[in-house]
């Protein structure tokens, strides 16, 4: 590739290679700082409720205390005896191991030693403690008996600033040498080492550990779509079991796990089938209670999740992933997430800059965008968090940006045009210019070209004499009617007024689009000749307006010539012309000019050999002969148009 085609591509895609890293930088850092956050938030929710409905897990089985249940145990909080005979019920029935999301740090009597009694009584029985405050005061301390037989599960739910919960909590460390399992972790470990299933550690340092057939990564501040969140303890993003919860339906219409009631399970109709072998969470589902959260699927209040659902979604998560290979969600590396982003940027840029239509672009970027979101839909089905908002905004604000700086560039294109062409051109060359602009142009400028054109040259007879009897004001005004008439011929012939020389016209046809075929070039010269005899019947309608108003009249001569010439722009930035330069020029010239004296008429016409043979059987001519003209050393034929 030579040097001036690469400077013509760069010219060319110099927006494009502006505009990509632009915005691809931009949306990095809105992101890292955080302003995207909650869009790409809202994005990883809806593809949460987009979803298929899973099966229920039944493996865990949930214990409610709902509103009823406390109406008949006739208090808040509920005595330990009644949780005592609750869970004597349930441990009768079986169950691998049962799970307490109640606080039971102080004695609710009558039945305290009794409650006691069953916690030591209880192997495969988990309390819960909370252990992650900002003061002392607010720490929720566990029965004694189960946490010396190290069976408690932090209780602690992690929010985002939008009051959702997105992120599991695994672990919390309260010193350097101990750490605290959530209650799920503590559930979950408890139901797999029945499955010969232990946790192992992989890469301490990296927070890497394998579960079955799971591997655990612990979750960073950066985090998919997440920006500087705190990471603090062993975090991991919530894959909720999916489900449906039509909007205006209470959670209890919407379980995920199946559930039973406190009431149930005291008055022995539970079958022993459904709690036998299983994870049995206990917890609270009253409004009096109010231990609700937001998730992915909350659309109001009344589908907010209690907190003993949460644990129950986040054990099944850990136990579905170590038996069932069912994905943990995972993101992108930094620089593959910013790798899509570019690439989303690079294809809104080419669209903006390939379609002309805008009505393409929208459809082609709205597609594109629709294939964004299918993709990284179908990715987070098979565990993956991919971005959404911030190629979405690459790709947008790229073909926005493209199409404003194409509608810029065009502008300026136009302006160029006119103001080099200004009124010299008609309207159906205009239109040829305007949609050949991008091979006529280059930096401002109409690139030079060597064609064949065909050249017309006028001039008035005896203009030195009408300037010596006439005064100025009404030179020039007789003087601008005669070109504003001359110049229209030219224009409704489709030819270009190249320029005016004094009271000299000079024209071209098959300009600034050259004429490439034997038959487009005759059709030039046509177009001239056609041009030439149009200009001596508007001179004498001018004659006979010219006499009535006491102006000169006048006669014109004509010289055409049909040859090689060289056309573009000319000049500086502050002054650029539009001209044809070439021998074929000097010729019509010449043969404006050649021997004054012959007569013409009104409006005498030379014209040179190679119009001629153009021309032959469409005008009436007559050879003049073989001569010599002013300034050239070999001789041309010439011959006369004769006019009507």
């Amino acid at each position: 590739m030579t040097i001036n085609k690469f400077r013509q591509l760069l010219g060319e895609w110099r927006g494009i290679l502006i505009t990509v890293p632009s915005v691809t930088l931009l949306i990095i850092m809105l992101r890292s700082l955080g302003a995207l956050q909650l869009l790409e938030w809202a994005a990883l929710d809806r593809f949460f409720r987009w979803r298929p409905t899973e099966p229920m897990d039944d493996r865990i089985v949930l214990v409610e205390i709902s509103e009823s249940d406390i109406a008949k145990a006739d208090r808040w909080p509920i005595s330990d005896r009644t949780f005592a005979e609750l869970l004597q019920k349930l441990k009768a029935l079986q169950p691998r191991v049962i799970g307490l999301d109640i606080y039971r740090d102080l004695p609710v009597p009558p039945g305290n030693d009794e409650l006691v009694a069953v916690f030591k009584s209880t192997p495969n029985l988990i309390g819960i403690t909370k252990a992650v405050s900002n003061t002392d005061r607010d720490l929720v301390a566990t029965p004694s008996t189960l946490k010396q037989n190290h069976r408690v599960g932090a209780s602690d739910i992690v929010l985002d600033t939008d009051g959702k919960v997105r992120r599991a909590l695994l672990a919390v460390n309260e010193t350097k040498v101990k750490t605290t399992y959530s209650l799920s972790v503590e559930l979950a470990l408890m139901y797999l080492q029945k499955e010969g299933i232990y946790l192992r550690e992989i890469k301490a340092e990296s927070g890497k550990y394998s579960l079955g057939k799971a591997i655990f990564t612990r979750l960073t501040k950066d985090f998919g779509g997440y920006a500087g969140v705190d990471t603090g303890g062993y975090q991991i993003l919530f894959n909720f079991r999916s489900r449906r919860c039509p909007q205006k339906k209470h959670i209890n219409d919407c379980h995920v796990f199946k559930t039973v009631s406190m009431t149930e399970v005291l008055e022995n109709r539970i079958s022993r089938e459904l709690i036998r072998d299983r994870i049995v969470l206990i917890g609270s589902n009253s409004e009096t209670v109010k231990d609700f959260f937001f998730t992915p699927y909350t659309y109001n209040y009344l589908s907010a999740t209690s907190g003993v659902e949460i644990h129950a979604h986040l054990t099944s998560q850990i136990i579905s992933a170590a038996l069932n290979d069912r994905p943990l969600i995972n993101a992108l590396p930094k620089a593959g997430e910013n790798l899509w982003i570019w690439l989303s940027s690079s294809v809104g840029a080419i669209l903006g800059f390939g379609l002309l239509r805008l009505r393409w672009k929208f459809v082609s970027i709205l597609l594109v965008g629709a294939f964004l979101v299918g993709s990284a839909y179908i990715g987070f089905l098979f565990g993956w968090w991919i971005p959404v908002v911030p190629p979405l905004l690459a790709l947008v604000g790229s073909g926005i940006i493209i199409t404003g700086y194409i509608n810029y560039i065009e502008r300026q294109d136009r302006l160029t045009v006119m103001s080099l062409l200004g009124q010299h051109v008609g309207p159906k060359i205009a239109q040829a210019v305007w949609r050949d602009r991008h091979q006529l142009l280059r930096e401002g400028q109409l690139l030079g070209q060597k064609i064949t054109a065909t050249v017309l040259f006028t001039d008035i007879k005896g203009f030195t004499t009408i300037t010596e009897k006439t005064d100025p004001e009404t030179l020039m005004f007789w003087l601008n009617d005669y070109m504003k008439v001359m110049s229209q011929v030219v224009l409704d012939c489709e030819g270009v007024v190249d320029k005016f020389i004094g009271d000299a016209v000079m024209a071209v046809f098959g300009v600034p689009i050259p004429s490439t075929t034997p038959e487009e070039i005759a059709q030039d010269a046509i177009a001239a000749v056609t041009c030439a005899v149009e200009m001596g019947k508007k001179l004498a309608s001018l004659n006979q307006q010219w006499q009535q108003q006491g102006l000169p009249t006048v006669q014109m001569r004509v010289g055409i010539a049909t040859g090689t010439v060289v056309t573009g722009s000319l000049g500086s930035h502050q002054r650029l012309n539009y001209t044809t330069i070439g021998d074929t020029v000097n010729i019509a010239a010449r043969l404006e000019s050649y021997d004054k004296s012959l007569d013409g008429g009104i409006c005498r016409i030379l014209i040179g050999e190679e119009t001629y043979k153009h021309i032959e059987g469409k005008f009436s001519t007559q050879f003049i002969g073989c001569v010599q003209l002013k300034g050239r050393e070999g001789s041309i034929n010439i011959y006369q148009v004769i006019g009507d």
